[in-house]
Formats: C-alpha cells, structure tokens, sequence
C-alpha cells in the first residue's frame, strides 16, 4: 500500500482521509512496515465500508490486514443500532470461527521422548478433521435446532465438558438472538454431522507451551507459567456457517436495492438492522454463532478426554474462547455517551478492556484474554484487552499473523511433505488429513505474526502477557 496517501497518527494508526462517498475517515492500526506491505486492496475495502449508512467514527483494519470478501479480513465496522446496516461481508462465511485455549497441569518436561508422538497421534485419532469429516454426534433437524439455540451450553448438558468452562466461553457458551427458523433446511443439513470436528483449511489444533511471559500480572491472572503447555484450536461454525452466509448474500443484495443503498461494491450487500432481512440475518447469524460456540465446546471436551487418558491425574482447563467472524450488539463510548452498536469483526478478535461486564470475573481486574494464533512454524500469542483498544478500535484486536501469499500461490511454492518434514527437523510434529492443505499453511505463506503482535501491543490495542511455541500440530 503507498502510504504517502494516508494521514500518520502516530507511529502505529494511520488515518484513510475522507473522500468521495465515505461517511467517515478509515483508520488503520500497524506500523510503517506492515501498511506498506499491505494490498493496495485494503485501502479500498476500508474505504467502501467507510460509505455504509450508519458507521460510526471510522472504518477500522488491524495490523494483520488483507484482503477479503467485502471487508477486508482483520477488518472492523460499528453501525448505529437505529440507521446503521448489518453486512454479511463484515461477519464472513465462516461465521464465529474463533480460538480456544486450555491450559493444562503439564509441563514441556512431560512431553519429553515419545510423549508428545503418543499425545499427537491421540490427538489426531480421536479429534475429527478435514473436509467434510464427520464426528460421533449424528443429530435430527430437532436437535440441531437445540444447538442452535443454546450453543456451548447444549454441548455442556449433553455431558462434552463443564459448567465451569462456560465461564470462560463468550457469551457464557450461549449469544442472545438465535432463530433457527431463519437458517435454511440445507444449512442445517450440512451440519448434521459436523458438530465436533476440526474441518479443514486454516483450522488446528495445537500442543504448545509457554516459551516466554512477557506481562506477570497478566500472566498469572490466566493462570500461566513458562513451559506450561497449552493446546489451542481454531474452527467455527463449519458448513452451517458457510451455508448461512451463501444463503443471505442473495437476500442482502435484494434488500440493498429495495432500500436504496449505495454501496461500492457488491460483496458488501447489506440491510437496514431494523429492516426484516437485517432482523433475519441477524437471527442466521446468532444461531452460526451458537453452533461454532458447541462446536469448540465438544472439541475441548474431545482434548480433554485424550489427553487425561494419556496423562492420568493431569488436568485440562478452558483459559478462554473467542470468536473472530461476529457481529454483536454490544454498548460502547460514542462522544461521552453510551451507545448500543452493531459491531462487525471479520477477521478480528473482541478484545475488551478490564472493567467490561462481558469479561469474566476471574480476569475482570486485567482484562479480556485476546488469543492471535501464528503458523505451525513460528509462535502464538496470548494478549489482554486494554481501555484505549476498548474506545479506539470498539474493543477490538488481530485475529493471526495474516496472510501474505494466496494459498493458489502457497500450493504452487511449497509441498506438504517438504513442509511436514522440515518442521519436524526443528521439532515440531505436524499431522494432516491433505498434504495440499499443509502447503497452503506453510509458514512461510502467513506475514511474521511477532510484528503484527508487536503493532498490536505498541498501538495500544492489546497488551502482551506471553508467548506460546508449537510442539505439535494437527490440521485438517
């Protein structure tokens, strides 16, 4: 991106400039490096999203920024709750994806020898993964609905986990809103037999330990010490969400034309909230929130289940669970005043402040836990919401290190085994369902996610408390 046309802030925001049809001026929170380094298609999807009725301050990206399906991905968007518009391409298809991290009793010493092969391969055995894979839950068009509508807290009563890890789940498990009779008989065919399974793409599940703390206070208020393992993984709402999406982009782009909206471009097909297909949308999208949230909840469980098998007397606790596809009515500091907005993340991780009610009671003293996954090859990221992020950016964070390469170009550069085989040279076992899907995660395919954290942290966004390293990963 040429930055000679942006407005510098500071060192870490840089300001769009109103212009044309924009409502409000684009803001983007990175460094020098890595707004360069961005296409120059960001700009323009900032600056499209800036022209919807209805958005408030400004069009947001985060550092890991790129381009995406009408928002760019790591793109941010709050709407008036009166005239503001909700907006698929601001949520994305695969509605909720997210992350959940768990902390457990062992430490890097434990996984010594053949212990972190046997836990790998428990892993990938009995957690589900690839396309179209298929988990043990085999639900009717009843049940379905049920999870639906209960999310997280469906999975807990049918005996995949605790009361207690609910606490620690947005939402406690459960958003407000679903309507299950507003998600078509085809979505929900789709997911009859994915919940508790991983898919494929971008989605992991990771063996990790604490390689560095970097904040005590943090640190110890999520309960974590250096070499402590902890296992991640990252998936959503799976074919439900994709279909939801698909579904309302027709939907949307009727309604765009019937209330006369102007938009730039038309994957950002939106609707009045008040209008009954921004109502409907909204409802979907809830109830894809609700599947992704018992999805990640009967994977924990499935974790869990693995690992105190294979470790008798250790233990396997929810640290937190965070979505990065969401829009969420939520209430923020608008001029001095409160006000209730429709908040679109697409590709980017709520990351409130201390204080906040949405924040457990455990880590309400420091701060929501922001969860940034790298690559299989570099390190992930545990951060805590801030004040200054909750007001500049509507509580709002990087999802990941973000893409630098398509993964058309990442498949024609790099070959699974290559990647597989390298990676286990520096001590990282890496097991996946499709070779193909590994060379398009290759490392090398994602920007450095310790500069994007970096610009994260120094633009105020998130603060860091530690740095977690791969030691095994399993992907789909």
């Amino acid at each position: 991106m040429n930055i000679q046309g942006l407005k510098k802030v500071n060192d870490y925001q840089w300001e769009i400039p109103r212009s044309g049809d924009m409502k409000v001026p684009g803001e983007i929170f990175s460094s020098a490096q890595l707004v360069q380094e961005m296409d120059e298609k960001v700009k323009e999807q900032v600056s499209n999203v800036a022209g919807l009725p209805g958005i408030i301050k400004a069009s947001l990206a985060m550092p890991d920024a790129h381009w995406g399906y009408g928002f760019p991905i790591g793109g941010v968007g709050a709407f008036d709750d009166e005239d503001g518009v909700i907006c698929m391409g601001g949520v994305g298809f695969d509605i909720s994806c997210g992350v959940r991290a768990m902390r457990t009793s062992l430490m890097k010493e434990d996984l010594k020898g053949d212990s972190l092969e046997q836990l790998a391969n428990a892993l990938f055995r009995d957690v589900p993964a690839g396309l179209g894979s298929t988990g043990e839950i085999k639900l009717s068009l009843e049940k379905i609905d049920e999870v639906l509508m209960d999310g997280a807290i469906w999975a807990v009563e049918k005996g995949y986990g605790t009361k207690e890890d609910l606490k620690y789940v947005e939402e406690n498990g459960r958003i407000d809103g679903p309507d299950p009779s507003k998600v078509s008989l085809e979505a929900k065919k789709r997911q009859f037999q994915q919940i508790g399974t991983l898919g494929s793409g971008n989605h992991y599940l990771e063996v990790q330990y604490v390689d560095e703390i970097i904040d005590e206070k943090g640190a110890q208020a999520y309960g974590m010490k250096k070499d402590q393992v902890i296992i991640s993984l990252h998936c959503g709402s799976r074919a439900l969400g994709h279909q939801i999406g698909t579904d309302y982009l027709k939907l949307l782009g009727q309604a765009v034309k019937k209330y006369n909206i102007n938009i730039k471009d038309r994957e950002l097909a939106c609707a009045p909230v008040k209008s009954p297909e921004g109502v409907a949308y909204f409802a979907a999208m809830n109830a894809g929130v609700n599947c992704a949230l018992a999805n990640r909840q009967v994977l924990g469980h499935l974790v869990r289940t693995a690992v105190t098998k294979l470790f008798k007397g250790s233990t396997v606790e929810t640290l937190y669970d965070i979505s990065h596809n969401t829009c969420k009515l939520e209430e923020h500091d608008v001029d001095g005043k409160k006000r209730k907005l429709y908040v679109h993340r697409k590709g980017a991780t709520r990351a409130l402040g201390p204080g906040r009610p949405e924040v457990p009671e455990r880590y309400m003293d420091i701060g929501q836990p922001v969860l940034i996954g790298g690559t299989m090859g570099t390190c992930s990221y545990i951060l805590t919401g801030t004040e200054f992020g909750t007001k500049a950016a509507w509580g709002s964070a990087c999802h990941g290190a973000g893409r630098n390469m398509s993964r058309t170009e990442a498949t024609r550069k790099f070959w699974g085994e290559n990647v597989i085989s390298t990676l286990r040279s520096n001590g990282i076992i890496v097991l996946a369902h499709s070779k193909k899907g590994i060379a398009e995660e290759a490392p090398d395919a994602y920007k450095d996610v310790r500069q994007v954290v970096d610009a994260v942290d120094k633009a105020g966004l998130a603060k860091k408390v530690a740095m977690v390293k791969p030691m095994a990963c399993v992907k789909g």
